[in-house]
């Protein structure tokens, strides 16, 4: 046995076999030294402040976050058909949504977190289209022109995106209805609900591109099929029960953390939640513009934006009544303005892109006004900003006009792309970065 052992020919394991393997390591080992010390303080009981609470669990749910969307993008190698990858969408913004859903929850039985319900509603989806969707735009246009040596000044959209523009168009204007009447009603709600439904009944009938996918989640693509099932079936399993150990403490801990640091509360849930929450999309999403994907990128941002201009706000007056309330999520007169500024950029967001370009200085636009907006603490500025928001808006689809009314019919007759998270469009350089 020995001289066998000895004679025997040493047969090393191929580096296309290692590498995954390593970096799933290496992944696992990061994440699990923030998800780590949450699971321990959340399940011993441990009460520590509120600000050393918030760094604990907000920690754990970014990369919570990060699970799910590795999870979310592998487990599109074995999945077929655009429902399916819709609701692994869904699946993927599962943090964004249950701190939101939790302050709407409880606000059924104590009044005051409506005002929280309401900030992370705006937050997320005022952050997405007002830093994600010009950050993609900007950088893809820096790289088709490093890559092309020309001026590239904008993204071209699939004709298909003009589906999803349309399902944004329509939810945006219905969204109207809450500044209008100063609640979101279960009626709007399921409406709203209903409409999402009808948005991944459509995916599941158009196309369903291959995933391209990076980093980690290449990684786990690499592996066995028995393998990379169980994995994402563990990182699927692993990063929900983070998620619903952790979303509670850092719900409650992000508003006692305010009060502590002095720092309005409102805004603090407003912004930080979201921003942790849409972190591992945003990173992607940027990955995929420095590669030259950005049409992709944006039409799978465009995509989130849908999700939550539909599902997100339809599902809190739901939260908000089995939580004890009534059929109305109330507002107060700051929600009122801070609904009304996220639905006045909403509408100018997609006035911009009717024609299916995105241009560079519509990019500028919608970060600047974004920016623009942090210093402004009163109703006058508030509703002012509202106001170049729906001009800019009512500019933009008189220079569009002509793609107005095929951007209204287009969910009822066109079909979907599935983008799924993973672009993998060629680069153009010819005025436009695709």
């Amino acid at each position: 046995m020995m001289m066998l052992a000895i004679d025997s020919p040493v047969i090393p394991v191929p580096t296309a076999t290692r590498a995954p393997w390593r970096r799933l390591t290496r992944s696992a080992l990061i994440t699990g030294a923030f998800i780590l010390p949450a699971l321990v303080v959340r399940v011993a009981g441990l009460h520590p402040d509120a600000i050393a609470a918030l760094l604990i669990y907000g920690a754990a749910v970014v990369a919570a976050s990060f699970l799910l969307a590795w999870a979310a993008e592998a487990a599109q190698i074995d999945v077929s058909g655009g429902l399916a990858i819709a609701i692994l969408t869904v699946v993927a913004v599962l943090p964004e949504y249950a701190v939101d859903l939790y302050y709407a929850y409880v606000s059924g039985h104590a009044p005051e977190y409506t005002q929280y319900a309401a900030a992370n509603m705006t937050g997320s989806n005022r952050l997405l289209m007002g830093l994600g969707w010009p950050v993609v735009v900007l950088v893809s246009i820096v790289v088709a022109r490093k890559v092309g040596g020309g001026k590239a000044t904008g993204l071209a959209l699939e004709p298909a995106n003009r589906v999803e523009l349309g399902f944004l168009l329509i939810a945006g204007v219905v969204a109207f209805l809450i500044p209008a009447t100063g609640h979101i009603h279960l009626v709007l709600g399921l409406a709203l609900l209903a409409w999402f439904g009808f948005y991944l009944y459509k995916l599941s009938r158009g196309d369903v591109e291959e995933p391209d996918l990076v980093g980690t989640a290449a990684a786990l693509g690499e592996l066995p099929d028995r393998v990379r099932r169980i994995a994402v079936i563990g990182l699927f399993a692993t990063s929900c029960v983070v998620i619903l150990l952790c979303a509670e403490p850092f719900a409650n801990n992000l508003v006692a953390a305010g009060t502590e640091l002095g720092i309005d509360r409102f805004l603090l849930v407003q912004w930080l939640a979201p921003l942790a929450s849409e972190a591992p999309e945003f990173i992607i999403a940027t990955i995929f513009a420095t590669r030259g994907k950005g049409t992709a990128a944006i039409a799978t941002l465009i995509s989130s934006k849908v999700n939550q201009w539909t599902l997100l706000i339809g599902s809190l007056p739901v939260a908000h009544l089995l939580g004890g309330g009534g059929f109305s999520l109330v507002l107060d007169s700051r929600q009122v303005e801070e609904v009304l500024l996220t639905a006045t950029q909403t509408l100018m967001g997609v006035a911009l892109i009717l024609a299916l370009r995105f241009r560079r200085a519509a990019a500028w636009a919608l970060l600047g006004l974004f920016l623009v907006q942090f210093p402004i603490d009163s109703t006058h500025g508030r509703l002012l900003l509202c106001g170049i928001y729906t001009a800019l808006a009512i500019a933009a689809v008189i220079i569009n006009r002509r793609h107005l009314a095929a951007t209204m019919r287009a969910p009822f007759v066109g079909t979907a792309v599935r983008h799924g998270g993973h672009p993998h469009q060629p680069l153009e350089t010819a005025g436009y970065a695709a």
